[in-house]
């Protein structure tokens, strides 16, 4: 449980600090592609979604054993976007550098299987 409440606050503590900047930055963000600004309900709708999950990842390392439940769309969460990282790296969409930036989730879903597979079930 002590792993699983490390694992869970980190990563919401961790997702706070890198997407907390992006709300002010909105004119600077992905200069390379369209401008966030023509679609910026888009942008803001994946920063607020984002912190919502990083306030249900610190929710989970609150008790994670009340919580457990909530590991399972939480590892589909991180997974998830590595997998469309690397559909789309695959198919020459986006390049290395871009495709690197999945490593932290891609760690994170592997700590979120370990400290689901680690939790008792209540």
């Amino acid at each position: 449980m002590r792993f699983a409440k490390f694992v869970f606050t980190g990563a919401g503590i961790w997702g706070i600090v890198v997407i907390a900047p992006l709300y002010f930055l909105l004119d600077i963000s992905g200069q390379e592609y369209v401008f966030p600004a023509s679609y910026p309900h888009f942008f803001y709708g994946f920063l607020v979604v984002t912190t919502a999950w990083q306030i249900a990842f610190l929710l989970i390392g609150s008790n994670p054993v009340r919580f457990r439940p909530l590991m399972i769309p939480s590892i589909v969460e991180k997974l998830g976007y590595v997998v469309a990282v690397a559909v789309l790296h695959g198919s020459g969409y986006i390049s290395n550098a871009e495709a690197i930036t999945a490593a932290p989730d891609l760690l994170l879903g592997v700590l979120f299987i370990a400290a689901f597979v680690k939790t008792p079930p209540t």
